[in-house]
């Protein structure tokens, strides 16, 4: 088993010092961690502050870029958790959501939060991507 950290170079960078991807290799496949993504800019700032359905669609776009950055795409999640500091809003998520992830939905977990780590983030995401071993 081989176990890669790493910030892609194309994709949003972390607003700290973490890794954005943990890649476990396995029997020629993959599965991908993708940390938690909030809505920010190229300047870290939080954008659309307390706009749930802009930041909700801007956080499935940072999480497909991280996942292309790695061969993969939204369509290879596998587990979803939302963190969401409004439940009552969860309807708007759930519209981007479903916008992004078309198919069948993915093992999912949502919960509400008090706050996240930037004032004005209303919604934090992270997920789980599986990768078949590819032929040849």
């Amino acid at each position: 088993m081989n176990v890669t950290l790493r910030n892609p170079e194309n994709a949003p960078r972390p607003a700290g010092p973490y890794s954005q991807v943990g890649r476990v290799e396995l029997g020629g496949g993959a599965l991908l961690f993708v940390s938690g993504q909030v809505a920010l800019d190229e300047a870290g700032e939080v954008v659309a502050p307390g706009d749930m359905a802009v930041q909700s669609r801007e956080v499935m776009r940072s999480l497909d870029a991280l996942l292309r950055a790695e061969g993969a795409t939204l369509a290879d999640v596998v587990s979803i958790r939302t963190f969401l500091t409004d439940m009552s809003r969860l309807p708007e998520y759930a519209a981007a959501r479903r916008e992004f992830l078309p198919g069948t939905p993915p093992t999912s977990t949502t919960v509400e939060v008090s706050a996240l780590f930037r004032p004005g983030a209303v919604i934090e995401v992270e997920v789980v991507a599986a990768l078949p071993a590819r032929a040849g």
